[in-house]
C-alpha cells in the first residue's frame, strides 16, 4: 500500500470509538492466536522462558490475552494518530504517580522517561508531550514515503522526534542538560554496539546502554511509565514509577540490571498488555541455550 492509502485507511479507522476499536482489535488478535504462526510461537517461547512457574494452561491463556491486547493496541493507533490531541487526552481517567514529577520540576534537571512496549505507549507519549517540551527517539520506517505522515501525527502535540543516530544522541544530551524531557523505549533490542547482556526475567538479554549513558552524563531523573488499558473501553490509566535506584550506578552492568528490573516491575502490573510476540532474546549470550 502507498503512504497515501495507509493514511486514508487510518483516517477511516479513526471513525471508530475506543470501545469498538479495542473490540475489533481483540477479535483479530484472537484469530491470530487460533491460527498460530510466528507471533504465536514467539509469544509461547517468551512466556515459557519468563514465567516457568506458571502451568502450561496458564501460559496459554496469558499468551492468548497478550495477542488480543496487541490487537487492541494496533487498532488504537489510528485513533491516537488521527484524533485531536485533546480527545486522546480525554481517554485518561487516572494518573498514578503524578507526584513523582514534582522532583523533576523542583531541581531543573532533565527527565528521562522509559516507556516499554506495554499498554498504549502512543497515549503515554501524548500525555507527557502535552505537559513538557519533549523529545523522543524514533526509527525511520522502512517506507520513506510514510515517514512524513508519522512525523506529522507524532509531533502534533509539540513532541520533537529525534533519529537514532549520532546527531540524534547529541540532541538528546543537550535537551536533558537543559532540563528537558526525553522519552526512550527501553526494551528494544539495540544494535550490537549499543547494548550489553543483562538479565531480563532471569534470562540474559541484550539491553540498550543508551538510557544509562544519558543518565550518567546528564544526571537526569529516570522514571518509567505506561498507559494501562482499563476494562470495557473505559479509557486508560497513566502509571508513573521510579526507575530502580541501581540505574544511576556508574557500573554499566548494575545500571542495565536495574533498567530491566524496572521494566519487569511494570510488566507485572499488566502482563497481558505487554508485547510478548517481540523477540526480546533474539541474541543468545555465550553458553546459554537459545530461547528461539
Amino acid at each position: 500500500m502507498s503512504a497515501k492509502l495507509i493514511a486514508l485507511a487510518f483516517r477511516l479507522l479513526s471513525l471508530l470509538s475506543l470501545r469498538w476499536a479495542q473490540h475489533i482489535g481483540r477479535f483479530l488478535g484472537g484469530v491470530v492466536w487460533s491460527l498460530g504462526g510466528r507471533s504465536v510461537e514467539t509469544t509461547r517461547k517468551n512466556l515459557s522462558a519468563c514465567y516457568p512457574h506458571l502451568t502450561a494452561s496458564e501460559r496459554e491463556e496469558l499468551g492468548r490475552q497478550s495477542l488480543q491486547e496487541t490487537g487492541a493496541t494496533a487498532m488504537e493507533i489510528p485513533l491516537m494518530w488521527e484524533w485531536p490531541v485533546e480527545r486522546c487526552l480525554g481517554l485518561i481517567k487516572e494518573i498514578e504517580g503524578e507526584e513523582l514529577l514534582d522532583d523533576y520540576k523542583a531541581d531543573g534537571k532533565g527527565l528521562l522517561l522509559l516507556a516499554p512496549h506495554l499498554g498504549n505507549w502512543e497515549l503515554a507519549g501524548l500525555f507527557f508531550a502535552s505537559r513538557y517540551k519533549m523529545a523522543a527517539l524514533y526509527s525511520p520506517p522502512n517506507r520513506p514515503e510514510f515517514e512524513t505522515y508519522i512525523k506529522n501525527v507524532r509531533s502534533r502535540s509539540g513532541s520533537e522526534l529525534v533519529a537514532t543516530d549520532r546527531r540524534g544522541i547529541m540532541r538528546l544530551l543537550a535537551i536533558l542538560r537543559g532540563g528537558g524531557v526525553v522519552g526512550v523505549l527501553p526494551d528494544q533490542t539495540p544494535r550490537q554496539e549499543g547494548g550489553e547482556f543483562a538479565p531480563f526475567f532471569g534470562i540474559p538479554a541484550v539491553t540498550m546502554t543508551l538510557a544509562s549513558k544519558l543518565i550518567h552524563k546528564t544526571d537526569a531523573h529516570p522514571l518509567i511509565t505506561f498507559a494501562q488499558r482499563l476494562p470495557n473501553g473505559e479509557g486508560f490509566k497513566i502509571v508513573i514509577k521510579r526507575a530502580d535506584d541501581g540505574m544511576i550506578s556508574k557500573d554499566m552492568s548494575e545500571s542495565l540490571k536495574a533498567l530491566n528490573r524496572s521494566v519487569e516491575h511494570c510488566i507485572e502490573l499488566a502482563p497481558a498488555q505487554y508485547q510478548w510476540e517481540y523477540k526480546r532474546f533474539r541474541r543468545t549470550a555465550p553458553g546459554e541455550t537459545p530461547v528461539y
